[in-house]
């Protein structure tokens, strides 16, 4: 089989607004009215209508949409072993909004066995067609953060007392989940990471209770440790997110902190958030080693469609630091990072994807 590019020339990062029917199918669940397997029916034909819908307006790349997930990251830990769900008391602080107050309790050796979300890529494999499938999970630095944030790391110190075996537990998990995507036949796996988002934000740095320096080194550390013995053929990227909850966002700043440090890890591309003020400039770019970047210019958070020239005009301004055949385009993040979606609809969402291909296809002429 020929060898496909990845990423492609216009990529996405993988979730997308839930419908209706399954928002009430996850209230039913919850509430004692669906039996899991009336849910999971539900989600399977929801997921078919979704993976149909990218193929029509010309995606060569495909996702569940995140469809069986009510969070981007907690679904994915919970999935583990020796990690439960907990209630907290409080969500996580966006900006003018929280969350809903939930995360991860440690209450044995973390392992990852039999994760399901292997079974949830078999699923799409089977309808992807010519489309490549991608797998999204957070990264091995997101369940680092969450299992040591305020609240969780006395837990965690209870099973662990030594950070060192938590980072090589951490790891090895990631290691095991890794090789069961690559077994199920997946070749093309992402990393959605907010950690490195957080470490750009002045705000955050400059905490007295923080050292900066050292949590991306830590960070960088566990990602490198999970990404030893990566299985051949796998394209592994990581995207990069400033927060995204309905439409909401959790930090602010440019990479310049971070780049050094971040832009030295050993995946094969990165997804920049680029859609606003947030993100800071392109100059950060100039520390890119061989990786191929994915300029996020389309923003999810709102309906309006972004000018084409000015979005041609900006990927002319990042080939200043990257070679044009190393730059893609997508949007920002995902349309619904937790199941509460952004704010627009989902016609809104497919022309958002429509000008990304569009624009894509005018600047690269199918390269």
């Amino acid at each position: 089989m020929e060898q496909v590019k990845l990423p492609f020339r216009a990529d996405i990062v993988g979730s997308f607004l839930r419908p209706e029917r399954l928002k009430k199918a996850r209230k039913d669940f919850e509430s004692g009215l669906l039996s899991p397997a009336a849910l999971q029916q539900i989600e399977d034909e929801e997921i078919e209508k979704l993976i149909a819908e990218q193929k029509v307006v010309g995606l060569q790349v495909i996702t569940d949409g995140e469809f069986r997930r009510s969070w981007w990251h907690l679904d994915f830990f919970w999935g583990l072993g020796g990690i439960e769900k907990k209630a907290v008391g409080q969500g996580y602080v966006f900006h003018n909004l929280e969350t809903r107050p939930e995360s991860v309790k440690v209450t044995g050796k973390i392992t990852g066995y039999n994760h399901p979300m292997i079974a949830h890529f078999r699923f799409i494999q089977k309808l992807a067609g010519q489309a490549i499938p991608k797998q999204t999970i957070p990264s091995p630095a997101q369940l680092l953060a969450e299992l040591i944030r305020e609240g969780n790391m006395d837990e965690t110190l209870k099973v662990y007392g030594r950070i060192d075996g938590l980072l090589e537990d951490i790891a090895q998990a990631y290691r095991q989940v890794i090789s069961g995507f690559a077994a199920a036949g997946c070749r093309y796996l992402q990393f959605d990471d907010c950690t490195w988002g957080m470490l750009c934000d002045e705000k955050f740095r400059c905490n007295p209770q923080v050292n900066a320096e050292e949590m991306a080194l830590l960070f960088a550390r566990i990602n490198e440790m999970a990404l030893n013995s990566r299985p051949e053929g796998m394209t592994i990227t990581m995207h990069v997110c400033r927060g995204n909850y309905h439409s909401a966002w959790a930090s602010w700043g440019g990479y310049e902190p971070v780049a050094e440090t971040l832009f030295d890890l050993p995946v094969d591309a990165f997804f920049l958030e680029f859609d606003d003020e947030r993100s800071g400039g392109f100059e950060p770019l100039r520390f890119i080693q061989n990786q191929t970047v994915v300029l996020g210019l389309i923003t999810t958070k709102n309906a309006a469609l972004e000018d084409k020239q000015k979005v041609k005009n900006r990927i002319a301004e990042a080939s200043q630091y990257v070679p044009l055949e190393r730059l893609c385009l997508s949007p920002q993040c995902g349309f619904a990072s937790t199941e509460e979606g952004n704010k627009l609809t989902e016609k809104q969402q497919w022309n958002k994807i429509r000008l990304m291909l569009k624009i894509a296809h005018s600047v690269w002429k199918n390269k």
